[in-house]
């Protein structure tokens, strides 16, 4: 029985996954969705509405793939956030932790004591093994892997196809490029690519 109702912010391409994902659960169903772009109407056969129409702040995905402008719009509003929504074809330990507003795609995988912040993307495919902890606004790309006891800062992006070594540190507001190796910690504010994975920019 489906009994609660999700609104989302944002009607772009990641929102047609998400919406996916709330459709996939018994638990779910689309409430409204809302964007600022006046041009969007319809959404995989939902209306949308504009931004300014927002009537009620409870219960809300953000579901917006770049980090920074979920972040933005979570500090913006004064919303309350559904708990995590996991496709159904997702395979989630139950002792894993998921944060408030993330999303787990469909045959993405979480093993035990991984440690899942707020506002987190977890992309189809991807695999983030035991232990690891990823805080929030993260974005884990599809088919992205990290390996046990792996720490990801706030705000940063893991590239698609892209392999984090166990027990590594990677910064907050990084970008791990598609299809890298991380063999390495990797400080704050750093895009990374290659393998193995290289910083080429800071800031």
């Amino acid at each position: 029985m489906r009994n609660k109702n999700i609104n989302l912010y944002g009607a772009s391409g990641h929102a047609k996954v998400v919406i996916d994902s709330i459709m996939s659960s018994d638990d779910f169903y689309i409430g409204k969705i809302y964007d600022d772009n006046r041009h969007i109407d319809k959404l995989s056969g939902f209306s949308v509405r504009h931004s300014s129409e927002i009537d009620d702040k409870s219960d809300f995905i953000i579901s917006i793939g770049n980090n920074q402008t979920r972040k933005k719009i979570v500090n913006q509003y004064d919303f309350t956030f559904t708990e995590a929504i996991v496709h159904f074809k997702a395979i989630v330990s139950p002792f894993a932790i998921l944060g408030n507003g993330s999303v787990v795609m469909p045959l993405a995988v979480i093993n035990a004591a991984s440690k899942i912040g707020e506002h987190v993307i977890i992309n189809t495919g991807s695999i983030i093994e035991h232990d690891c902890v990823l805080q929030d606004f993260c974005h884990i790309s599809p088919n992205a892997t990290l390996a046990g006891g792996v720490i990801i800062g706030e705000e940063t992006h893991i590239g698609t196809g892209a392999i984090v070594l166990p027990g590594l540190r990677i910064g907050k507001n990084c970008t791990i490029g598609a299809g890298a190796v991380v063999t390495k910690n990797i400080p704050d504010n750093c895009t990374a690519v290659g393998i193995p994975a290289k910083p080429i920019k800071f800031g």
